[in-house]
């Protein structure tokens, strides 16, 4: 992956794993929280959680040739988001250099997949890695959580009170 656009998959996971761990700081995990859904047949808050974080892994580590690791036995859903970060963070960035056309494999619901490690990073895991994210967010925000897109993406800031029920825009 030696494109001139390519960023270490670890930095863009690193950071969206802090947003995710600061969100979980702000709404805490009230068992009403980690079981609700926004839909019946969607996965609840803690396993969209657990999905992102696994998201996280099942790309970095194919793109770094190592196996994939698996902390979905730790004790809470933060100790799983700072045990993943610490183990991304320790993956040499040289493990990512090599071809982009290389081979990862992986299970999408039912589908195997083998796709070359570009399209394997930029058209499964990140689309799948953000889903998962956003579906987190989505239900701390459907259960009354007071985050916002600033917590989501760690660049947005509004001032206190601002809503878009009385303003336009993004």
């Amino acid at each position: 992956m030696t494109d001139a656009m390519h960023i270490n998959p670890v930095t863009i996971f690193y950071r969206s794993l802090a947003q995710l761990s600061a969100m979980l700081d702000k709404t805490g995990t009230a068992p009403q929280l980690l079981a609700a859904r926004l839909h019946p047949d969607m996965l609840p808050f803690a396993q969209q959680v657990r999905a992102a974080v696994s998201f996280s892994l099942r790309g970095c580590c194919p793109l770094a040739g190592l196996d994939v690791a698996d902390f979905s036995a730790a004790a809470s859903l933060q100790e799983q988001i700072a045990q993943t970060m610490r183990y991304l963070k320790a993956i040499p960035a040289e493990r990512f250099d090599g071809p982009g056309d290389r081979i990862c494999r992986d299970r999408a619901g039912f589908a195997d997949l083998a796709l070359p490690a570009d399209e394997y990073l930029n058209l499964y895991i990140l689309p799948n890695f953000y889903f998962h994210f956003s579906m987190a967010y989505a239900i701390a925000r459907s259960q009354g959580a007071s985050i916002g897109k600033g917590d989501f993406d760690g660049y947005h800031a509004y001032a206190p009170g601002f809503s878009f029920e009385t303003r336009g825009g993004a």
